[in-house]
């Protein structure tokens, strides 16, 4: 996944459509302003004063979008917006439709994000857990290690049981050298308090790559550091790459829970942080040159005792600017 560039006339009509977006139910937030002026950048790299920008309709931005690739990247960037400072309105979430539409984009990101809107939170949590990351780890658990895998994981990460012969496999990393992975990995756990596979409350297996990606990457588990991290992730994957950042967005700047767990925070306009909205967009750029997908059944062990560095250079995971 890569972010692309439009040319300056589509670049400004793109601009315009964010800000219709942004202030179909008023004035546009924090949160959306920040990245706009971001997008303007990084990506658009136009000259532009967004508080004098004037609407557009759906039918001009079509006309000034020719590439399908370019449309299902501004699709998904206005859903981001809607979602940047809280739960969006019916009014925003019909301001993205009517673009998409226009667009001839149709996609089920938006249907989770009109049911979201209208408040059919069962429906939209079940259906986007089943079309993000989360369903690809299960099926992932599944393929990989067996349904008894599969089962103990959910049980596991839900703090009923420990699966202490897998615990132990991976409380192994502590003994390895400083500096490589897996002894990194081992103090990311015990630093954040997090659980290792087979732990009460630890991840499934075919999970365990975001860890990795906090760790190869350096992103921090803050809110920004979460919305890095899932970023850079979707800069590599190969399925439904919008889903991580959507995800992360939904939790970390709309407010709203959609981990399967009901626990963990959510925190509201992290992308009005200074600088959140460049970071994210550079760490998709950070990403998307990665030489494999790490969320598809990537085998992590050939790295476990690697230097770090070493790991990174194989991986090609540059450092971040």
């Amino acid at each position: 996944m890569r972010l692309m560039q439009p040319d300056p006339a589509a670049a400004l009509l793109g601009l315009r459509a964010m800000k219709t977006v942004a202030s179909a139910s008023g004035a546009p937030g924090k949160a959306q302003l920040a990245l706009m002026e971001a997008a303007r950048r990084v990506i658009l790299h136009i000259d532009a004063d967004i508080a004098t920008l004037l609407p557009v309709t759906p039918a001009e931005l079509a006309a000034g979008f020719p590439s399908v690739d370019l449309r299902h990247q501004f699709v998904h960037g206005l859903m981001v917006l809607a979602l940047a400072d809280g739960v969006p309105s019916r009014e925003t979430v019909g301001r993205v439709k009517a673009f998409a539409e226009a667009l001839g984009i149709a996609t089920p990101e938006l249907t989770n994000l009109r049911r979201l809107a209208e408040q059919h939170m069962t429906l939209f949590k079940l259906d986007l857990l089943r079309r993000s990351q989360v369903g690809d780890i299960m099926r992932n658990q599944l393929d990989q290690h067996g349904v008894m895998a599969l089962a103990k994981s959910i049980l596991g990460m839900r703090g009923l049981i420990e699966d202490a012969g897998l615990a132990s496999r991976y409380r192994a990393w502590e003994k390895l050298p400083d500096g490589t992975v897996g002894r990194s990995m081992w103090e990311y756990f015990q630093r954040n308090g997090f659980g290792m596979p087979g732990e009460r409350f630890g991840f499934p297996e075919a999970g365990l790559y975001h860890d990795f990606c906090h760790v190869l990457g350096g992103y921090d588990t803050d809110p920004q550091g979460e919305l890095q991290v899932a970023s850079f992730t979707a800069g590599f994957k190969q399925n439904r790459p919008y889903y991580l950042i959507l995800f992360a967005v939904l939790i970390f700047s709309a407010g709203v829970n959609a981990r399967p767990t009901s626990g963990g925070f959510t925190t509201v306009g992290v992308l009005g942080e200074a600088g959140a909205a460049e970071r994210m967009f550079a760490a998709i750029e950070r990403g998307a040159l990665v030489s494999t997908d790490l969320s598809d059944k990537w085998d992590y062990w050939p790295y476990v005792d690697m230097p770090i560095e070493e790991a990174r250079r194989r991986l090609n995971i540059v450092h971040a600017a």
